[in-house]
């Protein structure tokens, strides 16, 4: 971006990237009082399972799949913070198996007291990941507003028997995790400047990093549920594969990907809202070892922006799914494996 503007983008938001989103049992309360959606066949995936993205079946051999995200800046360079939220936005279509095709931008930006070149670069930013996805920016709409926020309505496209749920998770599945976790202590250490200029960078390149190369990978496995793991954290977006799957999940914490210094950064207190708030939510339906400490529980609890796959692949492929992966590129681990034992919970090991 242009030399000269030197800002301090996280400053003017009091929370950062999916961290800022409403919690997850505050929504739920918020959803339970809406009344049921009008039933339609066409609908494959909708509200039932907190899926990452609509399906709508348009005929026997075509679905559009449909998303929305945006949130407050999580970096401090413009033109990363827009790579980063086209990213995260872009990945629910990945998440469920499509392949986007058109993107509408969705801007809220302080226009009289923030340099417009500021937006220029958050633009041109989101432009050039848009354009490494193959998709195509069709329009959007701005408002003028004190605190900047940025994100993609998307619209993609798959094969109605390519639909990749996070409902489908079946006893005998290995889990695999495609992107480190810890993302939103790291961000939130950003905020307070305690990380490096490298750390700064790892994060950084992380949260960009498509899910574009895992989901081309995936399509070729018997995948029976995915999600993308955001704002809820690993945790409560398992929760949510276990629970809508009807099947129990169980991780190994030591082979959770982890961000480094991220544990440290949590004992000095840097741990986002966000974060406790889904651990709380989660609580009551993960079994943590004893001896787990706290700052570990809230690190796999952790707010992630643009956050890896978490694929549920049947027990005969995970393994060539895996070294594909990491083959291509993928920071891919494989984590755990989904049960019968009890339906809707999640065991750590």
């Amino acid at each position: 971006m242009d030399s000269d503007l030197n800002i301090k983008l996280t400053s003017y938001s009091s929370k950062g990237g999916c961290g800022c989103k409403i919690g997850p049992a505050d929504l739920s309360q918020v959803l339970r009082g809406l009344p049921p959606a009008a039933h339609d066949p066409n609908l494959l995936v909708g509200l039932d399972t907190s899926d990452d993205a609509g399906v709508y079946k348009l005929n026997d051999d075509l679905a559009l799949v449909q998303t929305l995200d945006f949130f407050t800046p999580i970096v401090d360079d413009p033109y990363s913070f827009g790579q980063i939220a086209a990213a995260n936005a872009l990945s629910d279509i990945y998440a469920m198996g499509g392949k986007p095709l058109t993107v509408l931008n969705i801007v809220a930006f302080p226009i009289s007291t923030l340099d417009k070149r500021v937006l220029t670069e958050i633009l041109r930013g989101a432009g050039d990941k848009v354009k490494e996805a193959g998709a195509t920016l069709v329009g959007g709409h701005s408002i003028d507003d004190k605190e900047p926020k940025f994100g993609l309505s998307v619209t993609g496209l798959v094969h109605p028997d390519k639909v990749r749920s996070n409902a489908g998770a079946r006893p005998g599945d290995k889990l695999i995790l495609t992107k480190p976790i810890g993302v939103g202590i790291m961000t939130t250490s950003i905020k307070k400047d305690q990380l490096t200029p490298e750390e700064i960078r790892r994060v950084t390149e992380v949260m960009s990093t498509l899910n574009k190369k895992a989901a081309e990978i995936m399509d070729g496995y018997e995948v029976h549920a995915c999600t993308d793991v955001t704002g809820f954290g690993l945790m409560g977006h398992s929760l949510e594969m276990a629970k809508g799957s009807g099947v129990e999940i169980r991780i190994r914490k030591q082979d959770v990907p982890v961000l480094p210094r991220v544990r440290e950064l949590a004992e000095q207190g840097l741990v986002p809202g966000g974060s406790k708030n889904n651990y709380a939510h989660v609580q009551d339906h993960v079994i943590f070892p004893e001896a787990m400490d706290e700052t570990d529980r809230y690190i796999l609890c952790d707010a992630v922006t643009s956050g890896g796959l978490l694929i549920s692949v049947g027990p005969d492929e995970a393994e060539r799914l895996l070294q594909e992966l990491v083959d291509a590129g993928v920071e891919a681990k494989l984590i755990g494996e989904v049960t019968a034992k009890h339906s809707g919970q999640i065991v750590i090991e």
